[in-house]
């Protein structure tokens, strides 16, 4: 749905439902048919209302349309590829602003004006509208991408280099809690804060394992596995999932049993985009207490934080299975030596339980981090995902807003990840830090996340998520800069590939494993038609290893034609789908 703000007015190019639309225009264009649809009594500059049956799609039912016909004249399917929906519409209303729902992705690298915009974003209110964009776009070549919350961090859910549809799910975000059953179910256009939010109302010692970022959409998230402070304890999001509703190729809405364990299998952690359009997720919840501490400690070059993160790595995974740690590394300004740039390490923890019990543990196992009791904050477990978002002085309504700039990140950057089995030498680490002092890492982070605990139980076929026992901890690599800057973008980029390439000999090999919610296509990527089982597992057995191939079966199985896909989608082993034009 596109909303025009035109003076004092706000109106809409196009809606769903019952036959009935509003429109701020003189025609609209079936995506569909690469047809005009004309109304009779619309002048340009009115808000009129009236019948949008195409009746070579669907007769009386819905259908798809938007205003590509602005000038009077027919679109032609590929020829508008990456055509802008808000900047034609603005022509058409002469300089009025407008707004396209879920223009807040996460990541603006990928909101540029040159970037490639979908033909149409439709934003469902029932199941029927998005069966129909199923339908439509299947019949005329136009790929969907999907989004729940727009955090993807190569943009896939709403960018494509061929013509393409987003399904935008912002409507699909109800979340219902059963504190009896301990369970809850919640659709994938909701995010992560408006799941917290509705699971505190009801109860205080009920929580769900997953992330600090509350802007970031179930949908996705769920889809690559998720981690946060409860993993440990509780493991992944994903191993959390009893049941979903998905919509598949064919338009059928499909639960666990109506899908099979396969399906079920594959979308609890094989990545977004590739088995058809999950609308919800049943979850268990898990026990909490009502209160848990936290502390961060933070420590320079000059204060040994390299021999300190040294230690670290040989200390974290074995800690008990109730705290989180992590390690989070920025370039900073040491106060000591007038205002020169150093390296700071953070070294933060989450505990479910108080003080008393967590010091004098980490006292025991880990004496050179100096812990006191000072450095400790007793809180509730919501309170900590506003601690550890860096939101810790807003109420909790904040997470409740799902456009929330949030501070974690730079507005713009790029992410890598890799997983770490031998801890690395003091002088490797030596080495990372001296990149912190390029220009480039200005706002650049690297954070290290101890594994262990319950991870090291669950096995690695437990769902397509693999990287289970074996790992010390995982790093993603994160450097940012600011919009005046990204005509610049390539120079950080390089930086974070610089990075990435000096750190290949000290994690893992064979294959260079990688996170899927950290989504990287240096890795490798699909052709734009057909992609070999062989070129795909290049990326697919880094971020699946071994269950690659089941993955591939269960694609095949659910959807032969490799109709949902993108540039890192699982393929089916033989492809039959129809070429479209590029």
């Amino acid at each position: 749905m596109v909303e025009f703000e035109h003076g004092s007015k706000k109106l809409w190019v196009f809606r769903w439902g019952n036959n009935k639309s509003v429109v701020y225009r003189c025609s609209k264009f079936c995506v569909a048919h690469n047809s005009l649809l004309k109304w009779p009594g619309i002048q340009q500059g009115m808000l009129a209302s009236g019948v949008t049956t195409c009746p070579g799609c669907l007769g009386d039912q819905d259908v798809i349309v938007a205003t590509h016909g602005l000038e009077r004249r027919a679109s032609r399917g590929a020829k508008h590829a990456g055509s802008s929906v808000r900047t034609r519409a603005e022509q058409c209303l002469g300089g009025g602003r407008v707004r396209v729902y879920g223009d807040e992705e996460q990541s603006p690298r990928f909101s540029t004006p040159d970037a490639p915009k979908p033909l149409v974003i439709v934003t469902p209110l029932s199941t029927s509208h998005i069966q129909s964009t199923i339908y439509c776009s299947r019949n005329h070549g136009l790929q969907i991408r999907t989004r729940s919350g727009g955090h993807d961090l190569e943009g896939l859910s709403y960018v494509s280099e061929v013509p393409f549809v987003v399904i935008d799910l912002v409507n699909f975000r109800s979340v219902d809690v059963d504190v009896e059953n301990r369970e809850a179910w919640v659709q994938s256009g909701a995010v992560l804060g408006e799941l917290y939010y509705r699971i505190v109302e009801k109860s205080r010692t009920l929580a769900f394992p997953a992330g600090n970022c509350h802007t970031v959409g179930t949908g996705g998230y769920f889809s690559g596995g998720g981690y946060g402070l409860l993993f440990r304890k509780y493991g992944l999001a994903a191993d959390n999932i009893i049941d979903a509703q998905l919509i598949d190729v064919n338009g059928r809405i499909l639960d666990r049993k109506s899908m099979g364990e396969d399906l079920f299998w594959a979308i609890r952690g094989g990545g977004g985009g590739s088995f058809g359009i999950v609308l919800a997720w049943k979850l268990n919840l898990v026990s909490i207490p009502t209160t848990v501490t936290v502390f961060t400690v933070s420590r320079t070059l000059e204060q040994n934080a390299i021999k300190l993160i040294h230690r670290w790595q040989y200390i974290a995974h074995e800690l008990p299975d109730e705290i989180f740690s992590g390690v989070s590394v920025i370039r900073a300004a040491n106060s000591s030596q007038d205002g020169k740039k150093t390296v700071l390490a953070s070294f933060n923890s989450f505990f479910l339980g108080g003080i008393d019990e967590l010091v004098p543990l980490i006292q025991k196992r880990f004496p050179e981090l100096g812990l006191v009791k000072e450095d400790c904050i007793e809180m509730s477990w919501i309170e900590s995902i506003l601690y550890f978002g860096q939101i810790q002085n807003e109420s909790l309504e904040i997470l409740l807003d799902r456009n929330f700039r949030s501070p974690l990140t730079s507005p713009y950057y790029k992410a890598k990840s890799d997983y770490v089995k031998e801890p690395i030498p003091e002088i490797g680490l030596r080495g990372l830090w001296s990149r912190f002092s390029e220009e480039e890492a200005e706002s650049a982070v690297i954070g290290f996340f101890a594994y262990g605990g319950i991870m090291d139980e669950i096995p690695e076929t437990a769902n397509p998520f693999p990287h289970r026992a074996g790992n010390l901890y995982k790093i993603l690599y994160n450097v940012g800069w600011q919009e005046e800057d990204n005509i610049n973008s390539e120079r950080y980029i390089s930086w974070a590939r610089r990075v990435y390439s000096y750190m290949s000999s000290f994690v893992s090999k064979s294959p260079r494993e990688a996170y899927i919610n950290y989504r990287d296509l240096d890795i490798g990527t699909n052709n734009k038609g057909n992609t070999s089982y062989a070129q795909a597992s290049i990326w697919g057995r880094k971020y699946f290893k071994n269950n690659f191939e089941r993955l591939v079966r269960v694609k095949t199985m659910i959807d032969p034609e490799n109709f949902f896909r993108h540039e890192q989608s699982i393929p089916p082993l033989v492809s039959s789908r129809k070429k479209i034009a590029h």
